[in-house]
């Protein structure tokens, strides 16, 4: 019998998705974690009559847990299909993508390779930031969420969709290879890279190497070609 929901997400958004499944199914308990530590203390008899669903957390689950669930696990990645993996936003400012959005997918053990079962897309504001660009991203997962809060509750599992994942997972080896800023970079390149990477994600900053000393980049928008933050906001209503 499915009657417990265990919500995996930062603190802050628990009530908030709790009362949005709530509203849908009154007699459901909820367990409510944030941490790989709280899930691994969770007995199997419990996951047995769960249903997991994670929200904007990085915490990977472990096959043993995704196989013990009874009712199976549904992950919000914040991210369309098509950037499965690590920092979707950033690589997808990198490559000019044209579009961008957010997945909901079931959770298997490869992480972010599950049957799609929900999408949100929007098209890329021009001269978007990377901060803005995320937050954007982040209420589409929060609509996607809101959306499937019915289906989530139901016992039966949420079908999946004809959409396929990208070939490309990106992961964080990934995105600290692009940090790392050659020194003879060109200034096109260096642009591109100020863009998508220059903002600290997970304490990762941009850095460059000079003879076998690396050196954190603290960049002057004064002189490099990138839109400041009022010109991207202004871009963004105008498209």
């Amino acid at each position: 019998m499915y009657d417990i929901a265990i919500i995996l997400a930062p603190p802050s958004q628990h009530q908030a998705l709790r009362a949005l499944l709530k509203a849908h199914r009154n007699d459901l308990n909820f367990i409510l974690i944030s941490a790989a530590e709280h899930l691994a203390a969770i007995p199997e008899t419990v996951l047995s009559r769960a249903r997991l669903i994670a929200f904007a957390t990085d915490v990977i689950v472990p096959a043993s847990v995704l196989k013990a669930l009874g009712y199976g696990a549904y992950n919000f990645h914040p991210g369309p299909p098509s950037y499965p993996g690590w920092a979707p936003a950033h690589f997808a400012l990198y490559d000019g993508a044209r579009w961008f959005g957010a997945t909901a997918h079931h959770m298997v053990e490869r992480v972010d390779a599950g049957p799609v079962v929900g999408v949100e897309s929007f098209a890329m504001p021009a001269g978007i930031s990377i901060r803005e660009l995320e937050q954007i991203a982040y209420i589409r997962m929060a609509r996607l969420f809101w959306s499937l809060a019915k289906r989530l509750v139901s016992r039966e599992p949420l079908p999946a969709l004809p959409v396929a994942w990208g070939t490309r997972r990106t992961t964080r080896q990934m995105y600290v290879r692009m940090c790392d800023i050659p020194a003879d970079i060109d200034k096109a390149e260096l642009n591109r890279r100020l863009a998508a990477f220059d903002d600290d994600f997970r304490g990762i900053p941009l850095t460059v190497t000079i003879h076998g000393v690396k050196f954190k980049l603290t960049p002057s928008a004064s002189h490099l070609d990138q839109p400041t933050r009022d010109d991207a906001t202004q871009r963004a209503a105008a498209g």
